[in-house]
């Protein structure tokens, strides 16, 4: 019983004296993450391509590099090199994408946009930003690198919000007394 109550008296102090990260109580942490959605062209925060060939994707600066950097560059003349480096330097992923489809598609390459859109973790709940953190360090692996701690309400939900009163005010020595007062 005394490692219980030591346990949510450590509980408390750290509720206490832990960032709010602006967040309105009673507040626990989540994990945001990110991920990449479909979008319209326009909309984008990136330009993947699609390979038919191999059904995978490539990011457009990747597959640029591929050819402007890399392998593929003497695959092709230096007039059609010469129009791919003006079209990254000045033109619109459509431009690079006529490129694309004039000197290298053979009707494999198709463009994906996509936006990078948060999310919250499923499945994460701390009651600290400590634990969070910890949970973030131990379980990296999971998540994209931009993934962070998240400070969250628990909105219109009385029975949180009572527990960590309860929590963050009890006097846990008061228990301790009248158990020593037990024996």
């Amino acid at each position: 019983m005394n490692n219980d109550i030591q346990f949510l008296k450590d509980l408390q102090h750290e509720l206490q004296t832990q960032e709010n990260d602006w967040q309105a109580a009673p507040r626990y942490w989540s994990i945001m993450d990110y991920k990449w959605e479909v979008t319209e062209s326009g909309h984008e925060d990136r330009v993947v391509l699609y390979d038919s060939d191999d059904c995978e994707t490539i990011e457009l600066d990747d597959y640029l590099k591929e050819i402007l950097e890399g392998d593929r560059r003497d695959e092709f003349s230096e007039d059609e090199i010469e129009e791919l480096e003006s079209e990254k330097e000045y033109g619109t992923p459509s431009d690079i994408y006529n490129w694309i489809e004039s000197y290298d598609d053979n009707s494999r390459f198709y463009p994906i946009y996509e936006r990078e859109v948060s999310i919250i973790a499923q499945n994460t709940m701390f009651l600290t930003k400590e634990e969070a953190k910890n949970h973030l360090e131990l379980n990296h692996y999971h998540y994209s690198p931009k993934a962070h701690t998240y400070a969250m309400t628990a909105w219109r939900a009385p029975k949180v919000e009572r527990l960590i009163k309860i929590l963050e005010n009890f006097d846990w020595d008061s228990i301790g007394n009248k158990e020593e007062l037990s024996k």
